[in-house]
């Protein structure tokens, strides 16, 4: 565990007929026993299904390539030896096998799981171990015990077994959170952490964010508990979703948490994350590269992925669908390209390769991820460009899509839309290559046809340039129904074959279709980068926006420098460097690099000086109560700086209150309130007051009570002046709200002025 990557395994996905003893849509759906549909679902992304031999038909719309929407088994075997050849290949080292209350009905198809996963370890590997989630386990503290005995502990005979320092490892998720899930005491706790012990397991616990503190998320009295592990994972999964976020926590949490380990005894195993993709927070591989910069320069010893086959929560490094090409089409569901940089499938477990590096110092630490969005550099490609890469269509004839003419089958074919002439199929290749030949091909044993067919491409999709203009060609049985179609050497990320006759069927058609770069030619150097311009700029960041460069092999992406040195790589023309100091100055410059690796002469320079630092908000990451709350929505989460998370009171109660404990009696002025900033949540406005106090018992009231309109159009934010007033404590009292029956806050922000 100590110097190595660690990815949560949930491998809990199930589909009728796959023979799991649990039966039905298992994870896939809310109902598991109707397909999943976008009505019935507990997933927001898509995986991508190309390397899996088995795959179930779903009730969602088609992908938007026409190809039916389905998804995986992880009961299937081969599914799970994808997943673990894909860490073999990704270095990572050990999976977190999740396992939940298996008393309960999943109980028989968590202990089939465990020996799939078994093998697939032993086979690629790869290290494993139990990681039990007492989430909703009532019985937990004699239950755990006797599943240890009986039946887990059998699998650390294996030489794919996790150990640490000769002991085999288990993970206990969940002691000491702060909800109604896990409403275990201290002492349980710690009589199965020792219980453990004392079996010679080496115990890791998955805690609390704030379990050192004992706030928000955590509860008080658990100290004890927590440090009776051998090595503790803090949950981060939800707490933030931006880089100024992840910056937040690692100086005002993870610091501070690495210490407190270190003067234990106890190893630091933080969890990272790529970022939730349904919230839009991955900024293609800036927000994890960052949370793993962070928790390498930090001094953990280890690192705990969250998660590798989260589907249901996005934060999934698994392959997972590039394009809406690949995503059932209409319903919303994100890709990786979802803010318009093209990433590949496999992205996400490339750069958790390089954090591997990173951590175990095969990689010199840098705040600049080494991985681009997608593999470019080096000589120029020379296989086939199009092979499996998403596909679309002016139209198709019922189930001969798109995607059958990227497939490894030669007797699958795409067909349009019969008598509807022009028609034409188009591939994406993911980045610019210099494009020189096309191979077309229909299924082999077809009579001879001559098909009036042209060629054209585009870097962007939208501008297409015609590189073979219209003519006859002939698919012949005797050549193979093979053709081989030579063009002008173009830059060219999509490629389109229109076809406008067919002599044998009135329809377009295609049944494999191979694109080739060129691979001659000495390589010349792209053009520099233009207008480099300041857009935007905050305390600790810059964005810079440029002009394209130009280049006869295309260009595959751009490297931004800051004084010199290297900050950024992006396939498009604008970039935000974070991590900067409030109030310098910084010049920045740009270069291109084309797809065979050739770096431009720097764009011209700018100079920028970061704004003022803002002004400190007193509240964040401080203790929290509140009058009640309802489910999950605690009053730590006007804290915790995600403004998605939120607080809410009991229905129809009024009046309801929450507050923030600031340590210490201090000048307060000002108030930030806010709600999420999601259409779905309307305008409404509540009824509030601002009271303080410097002893939690006697209370002024600096703010009066007023309705406060909270309106998405201005980011649900509402701005409050109090008079300058000491207090330690500050409490939000309110007593309406036009758009629910309880008081709703998702942060709190307290300043001084």
């Amino acid at each position: 565990m100590v110097g190595k990557i660690s990815v949560g395994y949930q491998g809990w996905f199930s589909a009728p007929g796959d023979g799991a003893p649990i039966g039905g849509w298992w994870h896939w759906s809310r109902d598991r026993f109707q397909p999943p549909s976008p009505a019935n679902t507990t997933i927001v992304s898509w995986p991508d299904v190309r390397e899996y031999d088995r795959t179930y038909p779903t009730a969602y719309p088609n992908l938007g390539n026409g190809q039916p929407a389905t998804l995986f088994s992880s009961y299937d075997q081969q599914t799970v030896d994808t997943h673990f050849r894909w860490m073999q290949q990704h270095c990572c080292d050990t999976a977190a096998l999740q396992r939940f209350n298996p008393v309960g009905d999943e109980g028989p198809t968590r202990d089939a799981m465990a020996v799939k996963v078994r093998g697939a370890a032993e086979r690629f590997g790869r290290k494993f171990y139990i990681m039990y989630d007492v989430t909703g386990w009532t019985a937990m503290q004699s239950q755990i015990t006797q599943d240890w005995t009986t039946k887990m502990s059998a699998h650390t005979a294996s030489p794919a077994y996790a150990r640490q320092n000769g002991k085999p490892v288990v993970c206990v998720w969940g002691f000491g959170f702060n909800d109604d899930g896990r409403p275990f005491a201290p002492a349980p706790c710690l009589d199965v952490v020792n219980w453990f012990k004392a079996q010679g397991c080496y115990v890791i616990g998955g805690v609390p964010t704030y379990w050192r503190q004992g706030i928000n998320d955590s509860r008080p009295g658990f100290a004890e508990v927590y440090h009776a592990f051998h090595m503790l994972s803090p949950w981060m999964v939800g707490r933030t979703g931006t880089l100024d976020g992840l910056d937040w926590f690692y100086a005002n949490v993870n610091v501070a948490d690495q210490a407190d380990c270190a003067a234990h005894g106890i190893d630091y195993q933080p969890c990272v994350m790529p970022g939730d993709l349904s919230g839009g927070h991955r900024r293609h591989g800036d927000f994890y590269w960052r949370h793993l910069y962070n928790m390498v320069r930090v001094g953990a010893q280890g690192l705990y992925v969250s998660m590798f086959d989260e589907y249901n929560e996005g934060n999934q490094i698994a392959k997972t669908t590039e394009t809406q090409a690949t995503t059932p089409a209409g319903t919303g569901i994100r890709a990786l390209d979802e803010d318009g940089t093209f990433c590949s499938a496999d992205y996400y477990l490339r750069i958790t390769a390089d954090g591997g590096r990173m951590l175990k110092g095969q990689l010199p630490l840098t705040p600049v991820r080494p991985t681009p969005p997608v593999v470019s550099g080096g000589p120029p490609p020379t296989g086939n460009l199009a092979a499996g890469r998403p596909a679309t269509a002016s139209s198709q004839n019922g189930p001969f899509t798109a995607g059958n003419a990227v497939d490894a089958d030669r007797g699958s074919y795409w067909e349009g839309a019969t008598n509807a002439f022009p028609q034409w199929w188009q591939v994406d290749l993911g980045t610019s290559h210099p494009v020189s030949r096309l191979v077309l091909a229909l299924p082999a044993g077809w009579e001879a046809r001559t098909q009036t067919l042209s060629v054209q491409a585009s870097t962007d999709g939208t501008t297409f340039t015609t590189l073979a203009a219209p003519a006859g060609i002939r698919f012949d049985p005797a050549a193979g129904n093979t053709v081989t179609v030579t063009v002008p050497t173009t830059a060219a990320r999509h490629v389109r074959v229109t076809i406008t006759g067919n002599t044998a069927w009135p329809a377009a058609q295609l049944a494999h279709v191979e694109v080739y770069a060129s691979t001659t030619g000495t390589p010349t150097a792209p053009t520099a980068p233009g207008n480099l311009a300041v857009t935007g700029r905050t305390a600790t960041s810059v964005s810079l926006a440029w002009t394209a460069a130009t280049d006869p092999d295309g260009i595959a992406g751009y490297r931004v420098r800051r004084d010199g040195q290297q900050v950024a790589s992006v396939t498009g023309t604008s970039a935000t460097v974070a991590g900067l100091s409030p109030a310098t100055a910084y010049t920045f410059t740009v270069v291109a690099l084309d797809t065979a690796g050739t770096v431009s002469a720097p764009s011209n320079a700018v100079t920028v000086t970061t704004d003022a630092a803002a002004p400190t908000d007193l509240a964040r990451g401080r203790p929290t109560t509140a009058s009640s709350h309802t489910q999950a929505y605690g009053s730590g989460n006007v804290v915790d700086g995600n403004p998605d998370t939120y607080w809410e009171s009991a229905n129809d109660a009024f009046p309801q209150w929450v507050q923030v404990d600031l340590g210490a009696a201090t000048t307060v002025g000002r108030l930030v309130l806010r709600l999420p900033p999601a259409p779905a949540w309307q305008a409404r406005t509540q009824t509030l007051s601002v009271q303080a106090s410097t002893d939690g018992t006697t209370w002024n009231t600096v703010v009066a009570p007023a309705g406060r309109v909270f309106d998405p159009a201005t980011g649900n934010r509402v701005t409050l002046t109090a008079t300058a007033t000491s207090a330690r404590y500050v409490r939000v009292r309110i007593t309406g709200n036009t758009g629910w029956p309880a008081g709703q806050l998702s942060q709190v922000e307290v300043h001084s002025a």
